[in-house]
């Protein structure tokens, strides 16, 4: 299927490794320029490298990057002074660390919502004018499934990317937006094969003194599609999301989780 998309431009953030990196492959892959954010240089320039190498150069794709945290405002200046107009744009960054509520003081709760809630709400009112006036436009939030199913020790992401997603709800809705050719939806990634899922095992092993293919196995077994999620099949999902395809449809919480999810809605 051509999605419809090649020649467009994306900002896609957290793109040197895990999901962002499986949407930027699949972006490019549509012929999608792509500008690329993380903060590591190194993995972020290995990245792109590889994105070239696997065709992108031959297909006449932009791959261009820049070394950034896109959570702070100094970094998303740097970002939006290499490029200010996006076409589609993919919110990515790190969950905040796990926790008791009763641990987090005021500061721990404003770099959640900072990272996971305003920055996310800071590039959609940088690029959405220019997306409306130009008639096309797609915003992908990459969020959680514990927005769907809240995890107890992760109440700084519960809390900031639940707050996000009521904002989007409302905007992605308001007919001055959804009637221009602008999408937001949200894409709430359940457990995927990426480092931060091994680092999350590593720890739950130690904790446990059990081995860690133990703790692997037993998280894999809780998945009715018996296996975890691969960031290439994570990103096939974001490019259709970015597509013409997916012009109706807005303002949606999109849950890949291997059927993990148990309710009906």
């Amino acid at each position: 299927m051509d999605l419809g998309i090649a020649g467009k431009w994306a900002l896609v953030c957290g793109a040197s490794k895990g999901l962002g990196l499986g949407c930027a492959q699949a972006l490019a892959g549509e012929g999608v320029n792509l500008l690329m954010v993380a903060r590591g240089e190194s993995a972020l320039a290995q990245a792109a490298a590889e994105i070239r190498a696997a065709g992108a150069d031959r297909a006449g794709v932009s791959v261009e990057f820049v070394a950034q945290d896109i959570t702070t405002p100094e970094g998303r200046a740097a970002v939006l002074a290499r490029r200010a107009e996006f076409d589609i744009v993919v919110t990515n960054a790190g969950g905040p660390p796990t926790g008791d509520f009763r641990d987090w003081d005021r500061q721990a709760w404003i770099r959640a919502l900072d990272a996971n809630m305003l920055t996310p709400i800071e590039l959609i009112r940088a690029t959405l004018d220019g997306m409306l006036a130009r008639g096309f436009g797609r915003i992908v939030n990459i969020t959680s499934s514990a927005v769907k199913a809240p995890i107890d020790i992760l109440g700084l992401s519960n809390g900031a990317r639940s707050g996000l997603t009521g904002f989007v709800a409302g905007l992605a809705r308001n007919p001055q937006i959804a009637a221009r050719g602008v999408t937001i939806n949200n894409l709430l990634p359940g457990k995927f094969d990426t480092d931060r899922l091994a680092a999350t095992f590593q720890g739950a092993a130690q904790k446990s003194g059990q081995p860690l293919e133990a703790v692997r196995a037993a998280q894999q077994a809780q998945i009715p599609a018996r296996r975890f999620g691969t960031p290439a099949e994570f990103g096939a999902i974001c490019a259709f999301l970015c597509s013409q395809q997916a012009a109706y449809l807005t303002g949606q919480n999109i849950l890949p989780d291997g059927g993990a999810y148990p309710g009906s809605f």
